[in-house]
């Protein structure tokens, strides 16, 4: 492709993040406040947050044999990716069912709205990959995390000071239908970039091809993956509970605690790169991590609200950081692998990813509708990302340690 596509392709994946921020403010920000009001338990926030991720995980499964039913990547993500922003309409509908059902109808919105959402998390990894030259791939991403965080923290105190003001539940469905508008303004932009025609095959019945999971490069970028999105999501749903029923938080509070977050990793988005150039992907993802558990742990000691601020801000710029550098992680560990067999290790990928975003979020909303005291079940997170981060500052001795072991195992199995 030409430099000037290239460029033009750059710009387009920007502005389709950043149209798509002014959309997720409702879900990220909003929608466990929602269901708490709706009367939702802890476990009804844990399955809301961890149920779309094993969907997610079956239908990664179908993505290489979508992908070989087109002629090039563009024309295959136009259908899912359009299928999964409906997880913005959705919502919308909740007031229409029955009191009772209310929170089991979001549960089941998100898991229907990530069906469409695993084919579309699959391919768009491999876009991103041909629609820029790899050397740009780290500053797309950061660039594309600055205009999310921007548009997120815009819609967020937009949609805050909305649902204080209009009345319950009319002002939920108005923000999730604005949402949904923005989400497919978001879609036109993506649908705008260009890449070249690039057949995926499926492989034939007896076929050898090699593992993805036989790389230790691809192992350890696996590892990484895996572990912070179990470390991370262990206490996500709780973090709005404990806001809202320990501290008291109300829509107007969440939408600055969102703020606090959304701009902090907006800032922290200008600087990865010259993060990266200094420590490398992994070692920023490792201190990211114990940046995190530090957030947490403030949260849970924090006595007041504004204290709360802090720990956002740290969170946010915190994982941010950790995601970029995971992404650049996986680009590094892919770099020989060609286009045709891309698809493979992003599926991979993402299939072990959602596992771990799946099973993650459940630990900590079990422990909380068990009863144990929301502090306490914080206090757990924060250890478990602690052990999160010192495992991935040390993968590399970690790997060195199991490889023997490993070929013994196999040896012994033969």
């Amino acid at each position: 492709m030409t430099s000037d596509i290239e460029r033009a392709n750059f710009r387009h994946l920007v502005l389709e993040v950043t149209w798509y921020g002014l959309a997720l403010a409702a879900t990220s920000r909003f929608l466990s406040v929602y269901a708490i009001r709706l009367g939702a338990t802890p476990a009804d926030l844990g399955w809301i947050t961890s149920l779309p991720f094993i969907v997610l995980l079956g239908s990664t499964t179908l993505s290489i044999r979508w992908r070989s039913k087109f002629t090039n990547t563009i024309k295959a993500i136009f259908l899912p990716s359009l299928g999964f922003r409906f997880v913005f309409l959705f919502p919308a509908l909740t007031p229409l069912f029955p009191e009772h059902l209310r929170p089991a109808w979001l549960i089941v919105s998100a898991a229907l709205a990530a069906l469409p959402q695993g084919i579309s998390s699959t391919l768009f990894v491999a876009l991103l990959k041909e629609a820029v030259p790899e050397e740009q791939l780290t500053a797309l991403t950061s660039r594309r995390t600055v205009g999310m965080n921007i548009t997120l923290g815009i819609a967020a105190l937009v949609f805050g000071f909305w649902l204080e003001h209009v009345p319950f539940p009319i002002n939920y469905q108005v923000m999730f239908l604005t949402a949904f508008v923005m989400a497919l303004v978001s879609q036109l932009e993506l649908m705008q970039v260009k890449v070249q025609p690039a057949p995926v095959v499926l492989p034939q019945p007896g076929e050898s091809r090699t593992n993805p999971l036989q790389s230790p490069n691809f192992q350890k970028t696996i590892f990484i993956a895996v572990a912070i999105h179990m470390g991370f999501f262990a206490i996500l749903p709780v973090v709005p509970l404990h806001l809202v029923e320990t501290l008291g938080a109300t829509e107007g509070f969440m939408a600055l605690f969102g703020i606090a977050e959304i701009g902090s990793a907006a800032l922290i988005s200008l600087f990865t790169s010259r993060i990266i150039a200094r420590i490398g992907n992994r070692k920023m993802v490792g201190l990211a991590m114990l940046c995190t558990a530090l957030a947490a742990l403030i949260m849970a000691l924090a006595q007041s609200l504004p204290i709360t601020l802090v720990a956002g801000a740290l969170s946010g710029a915190s994982w941010t950081a950790a995601t970029i550098g995971l992404f650049g992680t996986f680009v590094e560990s892919t770099h020989e692998v060609p286009h045709s067999d891309m698809m493979r290790y992003t599926t991979v990928y993402h299939q072990l990813i959602f596992i771990a975003a799946f099973v993650g979020p459940m630990i900590g909303s079990n422990l909380a509708n068990a009863g144990v005291h929301l502090v306490v079940v914080m206090l757990i997170g924060v250890i478990f990302r602690v052990v999160t981060g010192s495992a991935i500052l040390s993968v590399d001795q970690l790997w060195a340690w199991m490889a023997p072991k490993q070929r013994i195992r196999r040896l012994y199995w033969r």
